[in-house]
């Protein structure tokens, strides 16, 4: 493993670096712009392979302060934002905890201690029951534990578009010649003649190179402590295993080196591109080994996960059981329009002029925040969420984040409209923290506690005073 662990945590706003080897390599990794073309680090739910879904605008690192020795950067101070996760170059390996992670008495995170939070809405949001998390606090188990929560949501997202056939070159000796006659087989095995031809002929198979890449992954899964619970988690995971499992009668353990060298290049098929991220999970996974200890020289290589994105998809998990819409921004669905005359969009922009409000009810506009809020809230985010209030008519506003610290929810009342309602009834804005456990002892009290906080979010939302 690397010799130079850094541990980190999400929006940290400054962590010095003395270490000449580890300031080249942070430098190397720090803006996910310049590494597009490394196939080894996953960032979900972005693509490295397209710009156009915002990835562009994150960073692993920004640095905010370097001192020089002539040409040499000596010291280097650098932030972090909402990436969490691991990633790794040479000899320098960055863990990226939540910042909701166990700290040291003086501190700084612990990075022996259990990320519970961050597991906890890994869980949540690929539907995946772990009922214990005490198998390992070892560094390099947690890597391959996110590559294997994702296998099922990558999984059913494949099969979406269907049960993967390409064509296959089978052999056959019968008496039905469907293909090109194999005169040397023919030969050694039907003289003298006994009515069967040796042949081989180009036919589409379920049974090829990534279904088995597939199989091989879910037998290694199955090895693993959290195999039950990955793998048989819910019906439709099982359903997508036992169709991998029955289009795979050929598989053959000792045939793994064999598959993964036939899976080297991505699949480019028009009507299958939803196999492409699930073939490259599957060989991160079954190159594990090789991914850890045989590092090439400036191979970037890793699991990061946005954090905004986690922390939305968490919050639909609970919000949407008191009847909140969630709208897909970036896949543009779900999207309400501001302009009551659709022609009068034109007259603005070609952008439809649609909003889209993280979370909305008839009555209630919510917008999720994952970073540090303290109570406070931005101008423009506030302009935005009385915006979205206005168009819809929504007597209620707020903004969600996380909190270390158990605080109120904090009320305002707006001017204007908010004058409409007696008291607290409307025209209200609210500032709403979920708290964090951050004194648990263990995986069963932090759910115990992490329940209470996701009852006392639905409670607020529910009232409306």
């Amino acid at each position: 493993m690397s010799n130079k662990v850094i541990h980190l945590t999400d929006n940290c706003a400054s962590y010095t670096i003395e270490n000449d080897n580890a300031i080249r390599d942070v430098l190397q990794i720090a803006n996910i712009g310049n590494l597009q073309n490394s196939p080894d680090l996953l960032v979900f739910p972005h693509s490295l392979r397209d710009i156009k879904d915002g990835i562009g605008n994150l960073s692993i690192l920004s640095i905010k302060d370097a001192t020089f020795d002539g040409q040499n950067c000596t010291k280097l101070k650098v932030s972090t934002g909402n990436l969490m996760g691991f990633v790794g170059v040479n000899d320098t390996s960055v863990s990226i905890h939540s910042r909701f992670t166990h700290k040291k008495q003086n501190g700084e995170v612990d990075e022996c201690g259990q990320d519970y939070f961050l597991y906890h809405m890994l869980f949540k949001v690929f539907s995946i029951n772990v009922f214990s998390l005490e198998h390992s606090s070892n560094q390099d188990d947690r890597i391959l534990d996110f590559l294997l929560f994702l296998f099922p949501f990558m999984l059913k997202n494949a099969l979406s578009q269907g049960l993967y056939k390409e064509y296959q070159t089978r052999d056959y000796d019968d008496s039905r010649v469907r293909g090109t006659i194999d005169v040397n087989r023919f030969i050694q095995k039907d003289i003298p003649f006994k009515g069967c031809v040796s042949y081989h002929t180009r036919e589409h198979s379920y049974d090829n190179s990534v279904t088995q890449l597939i199989r091989h992954t879910i037998e290694f899964i199955k090895r693993h402590p959290y195999g039950a619970s990955i793998l048989q988690n819910d019906q439709d995971t099982l359903d997508c295993v036992f169709q991998i499992m029955q289009a795979t009668p050929t598989y053959n353990q000792r045939d793994r080196e064999k598959v993964l060298n036939a899976n080297r290049k991505p699949k480019i098929h028009p009507f299958f591109l939803k196999y492409r991220d699930i073939q490259q999970l599957c060989v991160r996974i079954l190159r594990y080994d090789s991914l850890k200890y045989g590092q090439e020289k400036d191979k970037v290589y890793g699991v990061l996960f946005d954090g905004a994105w986690l922390w939305e998809e968490y919050l639909n998990k609970i919000l949407c059981q008191e009847g909140f819409k969630h709208p897909r921004n970036k896949e543009s669905k779900g999207g309400i329009r501001m302009f009551a005359k659709p022609n009068d969009e034109a007259l603005f922009d070609n952008n439809s002029r649609r909003m889209y409000p993280d979370f909305y009810r008839e009555d209630y506009i919510l917008d999720a925040k994952y970073k540090h809020l303290y109570g406070t809230v931005g101008r423009e985010d506030l302009y935005q969420v009385i915006s979205y209030m206005y168009c819809m008519n929504a007597s209620l506003g707020g903004y969600v984040y996380p909190s270390e610290r158990a605080t109120g929810i904090a009320k305002y009342k707006l001017s204007g409209i908010g004058d409409n309602y007696q008291g607290m009834t409307g025209g209200v804005i609210s500032v709403i923290p979920f708290k964090v456990p951050q004194e648990s002892e263990g995986w069963c009290d932090f759910m115990k506690e992490i329940h209470q906080s996701e009852d006392a979010l639905k409670e607020a939302v529910r009232v409306s005073v």
